[in-house]
């Protein structure tokens, strides 16, 4: 027999996810020294709008997901699985620069470090 899950169970775990996507967006905008103003400015959201999804509390869509990733200069599926609108299985491996912005063994100024050298090696 297979148990279904409770309303308040699905909107858990959505919560949830929410706020891990809300998490991640954010370090990964630290990761590449942006500051909230000019992440919102080049995804073309709103600032208040921006601070919502990194805390959590706005699930954003694909479109803005999209332009989030494309001015963290990651790839849009990873943040498109962190949201749960794929699978892990329908993702690619992470990127280097998203390896690098997860690992939580890295400080803020080692990630940014070996993002530019990681960079100055792909321009």
């Amino acid at each position: 027999m297979v148990t279904r899950p409770t309303p308040d169970a699905i909107r858990q775990e959505l919560g949830d996810r929410v706020a891990e996507l809300g998490e991640f967006i954010k370090s990964q905008r630290e990761v590449a020294s942006m500051s909230v103003r000019r992440l919102a400015d080049l995804a073309g959201v709103s600032n208040p709008y921006l601070s919502q999804i990194e805390r959590g509390l706005r699930r954003p869509s694909a479109e803005v997901l999209q332009a989030l990733a494309k001015a963290l200069q990651i790839s849009a599926e990873t943040l498109y699985v962190r949201a749960g609108l794929l699978t892990d299985v329908d993702a690619a491996a992470p990127s280097v620069r998203e390896a690098i912005g997860r690992d939580p063994q890295l400080t803020a100024e080692q990630k940014q470090v070996l993002l530019g050298v990681y960079d100055s090696y792909i321009k």
